[in-house]
């Protein structure tokens, strides 16, 4: 019995397969989830960057306060407050297990899909090079925006209870900052770190110290993370509409509906 070897030439063809005009003049549509990842990424940085440093000012209405501005470390000066807040999370997220999926396939295509082979043509070198090494600083931007996610707490706190005026409200405003900060907390706490560090290290938990604690932890940072790609869309819109909202009450569009107690 004999075997025969492809030349070097015809195998790459094979692997490489259709050029990427004929891919998108194929008729299942793959193309259509890269280009929504990259509008909806692409539009998110940019709303971000303008909300941060070309709105005008703190975005903050009586006791409402942005999640981009939060925590509001000065009011004045050169530089826009925002600055700092934008770091840490942005960072978090662009480092993010599913994010990088997300904008590997996106914006590299690489690959665009499951079913779509690599378009371009290179020897797989990992995440070893700058600046995709980077990556690895994922864990320590996690603290961080642990410190990020307890303000923003702290502000939802500030805005049911005024400590001057010594009441309680509620209203429309109350309840977008606390969607918002669940959402949030529901991304970080099921962040794939977090998950590591619970438990996910350990190879025998009878054995570890505090292994049913851990275990437990672990279960439950599990549940998180099973919706981790829901928590990222669904917590990236709600940092969005809980600013667009509070930016329309700073200009004066409209009030905002609230019970005070």
């Amino acid at each position: 019995m004999s075997t025969s070897v492809a030349p070097a030439s015809l195998a790459a063809e094979v692997h490489a397969g259709p050029g990427a005009w004929a891919r998108l003049r194929g008729s299942s549509p793959w193309w259509l989830l890269p280009a929504t990842v990259v509008t909806v990424l692409g539009g998110f940085t940019v709303y971000s960057l303008w909300t941060a440093f070309l709105s005008g000012g703190v975005n903050q209405s009586g006791p409402y306060l942005s999640p981009f501005y939060s925590p509001l470390l000065w009011t004045t000066g050169p530089v826009s407050p925002a600055l700092w807040v934008l770091g840490s999370p942005l960072l978090f997220r662009a480092t993010c297990y599913y994010y990088r999926k997300a904008y590997y396939r996106s914006f590299f295509w690489d690959p665009p899909s499951c079913a779509i082979g690599e378009m371009r043509h290179r020897a797989y070198r990992g995440e070893n090079a700058f600046p995709l090494f980077l990556n690895n600083l994922h864990r320590y931007f996690f603290y961080l925006v642990l410190i990020v996610t307890g303000f923003l707490w702290y502000d939802v706190y500030l805005a049911f209870f005024d400590p001057a005026g010594g009441h309680v409200q509620m209203g429309i405003g109350t309840g977008i900052m606390l969607a918002n900060v669940i959402l949030l907390s529901g991304y970080t706490f099921g962040c794939h770190s977090l998950r590591h560090l619970a438990g996910g290290n350990l190879d025998c938990y009878s054995t570890a110290r505090f292994g049913t604690a851990r275990l437990r932890a672990w279960r439950w940072v599990t549940v998180l993370n099973e919706r981790h790609p829901l928590w990222a869309w669904a917590s990236m819109f709600s940092v969005v509409i809980t600013d667009v909202y509070i930016h329309l009450l700073h200009v004066g569009a409209f009030a905002d509906p609230h019970i005070v107690f």
